[in-house]
């Protein structure tokens, strides 16, 4: 499982010119599944997120998580992050299947969602996302658990 985690001011992600996703503060997060990826990683990667201190404190330094501050997540689902690029042409068969990856996306935003408010992108879909870059920081977390 793999976050592309980004600090922003706000972001937003539109389908089909409608607004499906906004936040005002917190962390727009690209969310992709390998082919081996279950609720653990999820488990996992839903804490490390919530409690992931990027956020300034009063002193300036990064010691503030998005609960900390009342922040929101936007979560995107983004397959692509799972891109084999050997080739000049991506191939994306390390990629969980869509099916299992929609349910464990759904998943995934409902345990983000007992820490803190969700909004989310639309699986499957065409998006449009926009964000404002706050620092810039972002963040890549990855979870990868042997059986």
């Amino acid at each position: 499982m793999k976050l592309v985690v980004q600090r922003v001011s706000n972001a937003s992600v539109e389908v089909d010119e409608k607004t499906v996703g906004k936040i005002d503060g917190g962390l727009m997060v690209l969310v992709g599944f390998g082919e081996n990826d279950t609720e653990r990683e999820a488990d996992y990667l839903s804490k490390k997120l919530v409690k992931l201190r990027i956020f300034q404190d009063e002193n300036g330094r990064m010691n503030k998580s998005v609960k900390d501050i009342g922040g929101k997540l936007l979560l995107v689902p983004q397959f692509t992050l799972y891109a084999h690029t050997k080739k000049n042409r991506p191939s994306f068969h390390k990629a969980l299947a869509p099916d299992k990856a929609t349910v464990l996306f759904d998943y995934f935003a409902q345990k983000c969602s007992e820490e803190v408010d969700v909004e989310t992108g639309e699986f499957g879909a065409y998006m449009k996302v926009s964000l404002l870059n706050d620092g810039p920081v972002t963040i890549l977390l990855e979870k990868e658990f042997d059986e």
